[in-house]
């Protein structure tokens, strides 16, 4: 074979003019960002090359995320909560750095739970997500509920429990729950339909003529037996799962509704009060304040005469009445903001000072995406601000009649001291 033909046979040479980079690295296949993301091990760099250890770990996102949870703290005095709540640009860049702690349905490992979930990307936290058991006339196992218990203050476990509204197919889990915690509270924070539905009708309605309280008592003195049989004739009762419900009474407050309910389940009854705060549009805030801190002063005065006497409602470990049900539509932002409003109004009493920044971090870790948008945690911060300036209005008012009464006791002793003299000199001018 001549030179020829072997040079026709060999590849063409490339043009001596463009000799290829030789910094290029090879080309690596792409990783997609969901995987980058969604994992939870730790990143693994070799460092062999660089005369150290061979191996060393990198936290990960949800780590870092988790780390900044619990760290998160921003305490405010009175006079600092004032300031806080009108500089809005700081509270938008505190509330974008805390992390979401929402959870994956990989994460979450229960098969079929997506039919009982009313937003596909809600989901409770698996740590903390409330389990219920099976009923004890059934032998299965235990079934799934959108809701996770939530911390309260000073980290009280189980004083809440926040939970998605319930749903045409849920309403019996959603009263399981209820009956299980033995909680006597529930707060709904939503209507039941707004734009779309919000929330399956779960209770009995109240007749018309219950929702408007009696002005005059009647002439005749009826027996107390009488009365009792009497409220339960006019009581609307429905069945709601394996249990049935009673109105027992129902009264309008400025902003919200409070039902007094019975629930029943064979032979045994149990209270329940349900508080309807219907002024709260769906992604946004009310147009003030005041009806929010009734509605948590409320609930709060009424939890507390729930408590066995001498029992401290704040740091008992086991509240009597059970933990208070919240919820709205998705059980994360106006729900949110009525937990948060409960607990930063007792550090506020109690301590002199709010942490919203740590609480709202508190909850997060309890159930991913608690206080939903910016304009909620302003809201928040506007709410306790303005509870604030009324405990320090109360404060003053209490102390300007402590030295009005103090002014009296001393001119009355003063009083009492020239009668003193007088009773001891005017024997002796007798004499």
């Amino acid at each position: 074979m001549s030179m020829s033909a072997v040079h026709s046979a060999s590849p063409p040479a490339e043009d001596p003019t463009t000799p290829p980079p030789m910094t290029t690295p090879p080309r690596k296949a792409s990783v997609r960002l969901q995987e980058r993301r969604g994992s939870n091990l730790s990143l693994l760099l070799d460092v062999s090359t660089l005369g150290v250890e061979p191996v060393c770990s990198v936290s990960t996102p949800k780590e870092v995320w988790l780390q900044l949870l619990h760290t998160s703290s921003r305490p405010l005095t009175h006079a600092t909560l004032q300031q806080a709540a009108i500089d809005t640009n700081t509270l938008n860049v505190e509330y974008q750095k805390i992390p979401p702690n929402f959870v994956s349905a990989a994460e979450l490992d229960v098969p079929g739970h997506m039919i009982k979930d009313r937003y596909k990307t809600i989901l409770p936290n698996p740590e903390s997500r409330v389990i219920l058991r099976s009923p004890e006339e059934e032998a299965g196992p235990d079934r799934y509920i959108n809701a996770n218990y939530i911390r309260g203050y000073r980290g009280a476990p189980r004083s809440y429990i926040a939970t998605q509204g319930p749903m045409v197919h849920t309403v019996g889990d959603f009263w399981d729950m209820v009956w299980q915690e033995r909680s006597s509270i529930i707060v709904m924070v939503t209507r039941l339909k707004e734009n779309n539905e919000k929330c399956e009708l779960y209770w009995p309605q109240p007749r018309e003529r219950r929702r408007t309280r009696r002005v005059k008592e009647e002439e005749e003195n009826e027996d107390e037996e009488q009365r009792e049989e009497e409220e339960e004739e006019e009581g609307e009762t429905g069945q709601f799962g394996r249990f049935l419900l009673r109105v027992k009474d129902s009264r309008e407050k400025d902003g919200f509704t409070v039902t007094d309910m019975e629930v029943q389940l064979c032979a045994e009854r149990r209270p329940i009060r349900h508080y309807w705060f219907t002024s709260w549009p769906d992604h946004h805030i009310p147009q003030c304040t005041a009806p929010l801190l009734r509605l948590v002063e409320e609930v709060e005065t009424y939890s507390k005469s729930l408590l066995p006497s001498g029992s401290q409602p704040i740091t008992a470990p086991v509240p009597g009445p059970g933990p208070i049900i919240v919820h709205c539509s998705a059980g994360i932002g106006r729900t949110g903001c009525f937990i948060v409003s409960s607990i930063g109004c007792q550090q506020l009493r109690e301590t002199g000072q709010v942490d919203i920044l740590e609480t709202v971090c508190q909850l997060r870790l309890d159930r991913g995406g608690m206080i939903q948008t910016t304009e909620q945690y302003q809201f928040l911060y506007s709410t306790l601000a303005q509870y604030s300036s009324q405990l320090q209005h109360n404060q003053v008012l209490v102390l300007i009649e402590m030295m009005f009464r103090l002014d009296y006791r001393c001119v009355d002793e003063e009083m009492f001291k020239c009668h003193q003299i007088k009773g001891t000199v005017h024997p002796q001018k007798n004499n």
